[in-house]
């Protein structure tokens, strides 16, 4: 059974001095990831803009002026040939989103997505999707179309949620990885920093993860890439010593699960995330793009995994 960790236990590990925190991550990670793999992940949005939600950080949100185009759903014959390009260039998960609420069972959308995963889950890849909202039926409905992970972050703290989010709770968050684990899927969640959080919010979301049952099995942890037009566009960029400090404390805390380098990493130097490795995380986002924000390109990847004797994780089948 996973150890659960209180708000206390994370700030001890958490302002630990840094080389004795990383230290102890690496010493974690290499206890349950004995290899020198990376995971890598291609990110597809399949439904881009025109949200009626009002994420703060998020630029398809149809409340806010940003100048993104909403577009209309992907078919299935538009996703095929990217995710089969994702699997030729090393990815072995693939990872489909849509802005809107959610999904409801039997909405012409919704039908169009579960045939794009059942051709998808053919290729041999993992295939996660972030879809918003959904019940134990959609959930059900997923798992059986082939979907191995379901992503849905919970962003950052409890309390600091609402200064984030209006349109809905913490609480449908949660509501939904019940779904999500119900229906025997993955979850996939993290959270992101740099919005204006305090370092104990950072913790809290942590604390969050950790006492999920089951814990997630991957988290992603995102830099805020402060986008033109939202209410955090002026937001400065995370300190990579304070990214370095979350990273190697969800790997203490969440000794099996892919932590993962999510967005922001353009903002990184290759230094940095090299630390970030070193740390604990060992699954990026792969390709140029996340949903909407920019990414390293994937030769300048695969050059600084192969200078620090990383390898991209093979495929299971």
């Amino acid at each position: 059974m996973s150890k659960k960790f209180s708000l206390t236990e994370l700030q001890s590990f958490y302002n630990l001095p840094l080389f004795q925190l990383i230290d102890r991550s690496h010493h974690v990670h290499l206890e349950h990831w004995k290899d020198n793999t990376v995971q890598l992940c291609t990110l597809l949005s399949v439904k881009t803009g025109g949200c009626s939600e009002d994420c703060g950080y998020c630029s398809q949100s149809a409340r806010y002026k940003t100048g993104l185009k909403a577009e209309k759903l992907m078919s299935c014959e538009e996703v095929l040939p990217l995710a089969e390009q994702a699997r030729e260039n090393g990815s072995t998960r693939f990872c489909m989103g849509a802005a809107w609420k959610g999904v409801k069972s039997g909405d012409a959308k919704f039908n169009e997505m579960l045939r794009t995963i059942r051709e998808v889950s053919k290729l041999g890849m993992e295939v996660c999707v972030t879809l918003g909202q959904l019940g134990d039926e959609e959930a059900r409905q997923l798992k059986e179309a082939g979907v191995t992970a379901y992503n849905h972050n919970i962003d950052t703290s409890p309390e600091y949620y609402s200064k984030i989010v209006t349109t809905h709770t913490f609480d449908d968050r949660l509501n939904t990885i019940g779904a999500v684990q119900r229906a025997g899927m993955s979850v996939c969640c993290g959270g992101i920093i740099g919005m204006g959080e305090s370092e104990t919010d950072r913790l809290r979301m942590l604390e969050v993860l950790c006492n999920l049952d089951p814990q997630p099995d991957s988290v992603p942890i995102n830099c805020l890439m402060p986008m033109p037009g939202t209410p955090l566009k002026d937001q400065q960029p995370v300190d990579i010593f304070e990214l370095v400090r979350l990273i190697a404390t969800t790997r203490i805390v969440l000794p099996k699960a892919r932590v993962r380098l999510s967005a922001g990493r353009t903002h990184l130097t290759r230094e940095g995330q090299a630390l970030c490795f070193f740390a604990g995380a060992n699954s990026i986002f792969y390709g140029d793009k996340l949903l909407t924000a920019e990414n390293p390109e994937v030769n300048d990847d695969m050059a600084l995994l192969e200078e620090l004797d990383l390898v991209g994780l093979k495929p299971a089948v």
